[in-house]
């Protein structure tokens, strides 16, 4: 073994320990994957990855993508060779206010990359970096180029998503991806063989990749993939490393402990194996497992060197082009910084009465053409989701082409999700992705982690209500708007609202509900109409203007001198409550219609604001197309809502729509009775 090798593997074994100590302080954790992984961390650091020490956010960066986030030991011990993180911080490992939680959680300043969610969504946000990479290389050159490097695990490689990923990053011929894929047969309750015999290496070949396969332990083989991965030009690759769980692990009678199932999920202790023995076995103190060993130092301090010099070469190329490409430069300075073109979203023309699916559309044409780090997705439903608008106005990505900027993410919505959150890890991309509101079941692990951490990811739900008629009840959406709403009441740890769910009450809204959407810096959720809505009367301004309203959350579309009643409703059920308010007016009931397209933004206005909106002591009134708890929080226990308690019925809207009750002499009846009359 060759000194470089020798003092790696050295590397690996302290990464090793560290991972194994971090777990029995915390009393809880995943050792074995950590200790099966550590080679080819060690390769991949010192030798591959190119970041800026000194910068760790710098835009032109390879990035690092964990899926199995169970693995986080390991990711931990690596960044602490590399000095982001102290002692003390893998010493907290699990606890209270650390920054070393049980699944990695983005923080670039250490160089985590993405919050490693349930297995499969980190590669996928992977492939949505490496897309965002292409595109903004095809605008400005591939000086700035980058690789991005994911690590899977055969629990990613199970989940069905991992079909998606590997589908996609084939289609699309992406050589910047290269994915590690540790296999060491061991999962949490079995052996892998005891539930998956496919031929991986073949699937993925047939899904068009650049597949190598080594030996996880090899320093030699792992680098000679690295360096043929880093060569292909046509292809992702994907690197099957043939690991051992628990790989130096060593049992109380000085027996091995590799290789079982029992270490994937509890400390070494907990397992049956000795820590002392095998802290000893690979090379280090059992009294100071938290030792870093002289190798790691001079190998970690050699490789920052290196860094700071391809950071500083990179600056200078990077200096030249800005001289040559003045009117570039200050472009992709605008896509960095996230800063929006001057838009008049006064002037963006919607018909009347369209559906609001429309009049997204409308607007999506405008920001093809004004919004140049947009992109749009959806899954095979751009026609009837809309998202068409856009793609008219510019083409699809294609292998070899990204200077197009619509996505074609075929019937995968969760892959879609999680490719939209890693483009926006990534940076200088704003992305949008489009389905129908029923299949955002599909995508809610993805959308939790665009709230968690936080993402400017844009989502375009369409056919939002069970008035999408013929299909039936399995494509009418009755209880997902409480679902998904129930993301604005979450909470950062830095107490900031995780989401905005924006459900406009029409065509004038909806331009403005998007106007907001590409301003904000969080998940946005646009949930838009399939059927035609009536327009929406105005109280003096144009309808428009009083629509940027929604900014605020909630406010009133139709008033009266002393209303007896405040009717609430979001989206097309405003419309029906403006109709039930006129034959109520008839009969001389005086009344308030209120829209609240998201109760978020209207809980974060002063209490002033909500309470003149929704004044204390009148009695309210709720008509919502999902479920009763939709407007609970708004019309109160005392007040009334007119919901839907059961699943949807295949017929005309029209017709649901008056087997339901949603229509102004409902609302009329029902409101009077409420009112005693």
């Amino acid at each position: 073994m060759s000194s470089t090798n020798s003092k790696l593997t050295r590397v690996a074994d302290n990464i090793r320990i560290l991972s194994a100590a971090m777990v029995e302080k915390a009393k809880s954790g995943h050792p074995g994957g950590s200790m099966g992984g550590a080679d080819f961390m060690t390769v991949l650091y010192t030798e591959f990855l190119r970041y800026d020490p000194d910068n760790t956010s710098y835009p032109y960066r390879d990035r690092f993508f964990l899926d199995p986030g169970h693995m986080s030991p390991m990711l931990y011990s690596t960044l602490s060779l590399a000095g982001y993180y102290t002692t003390e911080d893998l010493q907290s490992l699990r606890q209270w206010g650390s920054v070393t939680p049980g699944h990695p959680e983005v923080d670039f300043a250490r160089g985590v990359e993405n919050t490693s969610g349930p297995l499969g969504q980190g590669h996928a946000m992977a492939l949505g970096a490496a897309i965002a990479e292409r595109f903004l290389a095809a605008r400005f050159g591939e000086w700035m180029a980058h690789k991005t490097y994911a690590y899977i695990s055969d629990g990613a490689v199970e989940e069905e998503i991992s079909q998606g990923v590997g589908r996609i990053a084939g289609h699309l011929g992406l050589s910047n991806f290269i994915m590690y894929y540790d296999s060491n047969n061991i999962q949490l309750s079995t052996k892998v063989d005891e539930v998956m015999t496919e031929n991986v290496a073949m699937k993925y070949e047939a899904w068009g990749w650049n597949v190598l396969s080594v030996d996880g332990h090899n320093i030699n083989e792992i680098r000679e993939a690295l360096v043929a991965a880093n060569s292909e030009t046509e292809r992702p690759t994907l690197i099957i490393g043939r690991t051992v769980m628990g790989k130096g692990a060593k049992g109380p009678a000085g027996e091995s402990f590799e290789d079982k199932v029992s270490t994937h999920g509890q400390p070494l202790t907990a397992a049956g194996a000795d820590f002392a023995a095998t802290v000893k076995n690979l090379g280090g103190d059992p009294n100071d497992p938290f030792a870093v060993f002289s190798e790691s130092r001079e190998a970690f301090s050699e490789r920052r060197e290196a860094l700071r010099a391809w950071a500083s070469r990179q600056a200078e190329v990077e200096k030249t082009w800005r001289a040559e490409h003045g009117d570039l430069a200050r472009k992709l300075d605008m896509f960095l910084s996230g800063r929006l073109p001057e838009i008049d979203y006064k002037s963006i023309e919607v018909k009347a009465g369209v559906a609001t699916r429309a009049a997204s559309a409308a607007v999506l044409g405008v920001f093809a053409e004004t919004i140049e780090n947009m992109i749009v997705a959806s899954a095979d439903l751009s026609n009837s989701d809309k998202t068409d608008g856009f793609l008219k106005k510019t083409k699809a990505f294609t292998k070899g082409d990204f200077s197009g900027k619509f996505f074609q993410a075929g019937v995968s919505e969760l892959t879609m999700a999680c490719v939209a959150n890693g483009m926006a890890l990534h940076g200088g991309v704003i992305p949008a992705c489009g389905t129908f509101f029923v299949f955002s079941d599909y995508m809610k692990p993805a959308v939790r982690l665009s709230a968690l951490m936080r993402l400017h990811v844009i989502y375009i739900w369409t056919h939002d209500s069970f008035r999408v008629g013929e299909d039936g009840p399995t494509h009418q959406p009755i209880e997902h708007e409480a679902q998904i709403r129930l993301m604005e009441h979450l909470r950062n740890h830095h107490d900031e609202r995780s989401m905005v769910v924006l459900r406009p009450a029409d065509g004038d809204e909806t331009v403005m509900a998007w106007k907001l959407a590409v301003e904000e810096q969080r998940p946005v959720a646009l949930v838009l109409s399939r059927q035609n809505i009536k327009s929406l009367p105005a109280l003096g301004a144009s309808r428009r203007e009083e629509a940027a309203q929604v900014a605020k959350g909630g406010y009133v579309v139709l008033d009266s001198a002393k209303p007896e009643v405040v009717m609430v409703a979001t989206g097309s059920e405003v419309s029906t409550l403006v109709e039930g308010a006129e034959l109520l007016a008839a009969e001389g009931i005086a009344v308030r219609v209120v829209n609240v397209p998201s109760e978020g933004l209207f809980r974060d206005q002063p209490r002033s604001y909500q309470e003149s909106v929704l004044p204390v002591g009148v009695v309210r009134y709720g008509l919502t197309s999902g479920l009763p708890v939709n407007l609970m929080g708004l019309v109160g226990e005392k007040g009334m809502i007119h919901g839907l308690d059961h699943f949807g019925y295949s017929a005309p809207y029209t017709v649901l729509d008056e087997k339901f009750g949603y229509n102004g002499k409902t609302v009329a009846e029902e409101v009077k009775k409420l009112l005693g009359k």
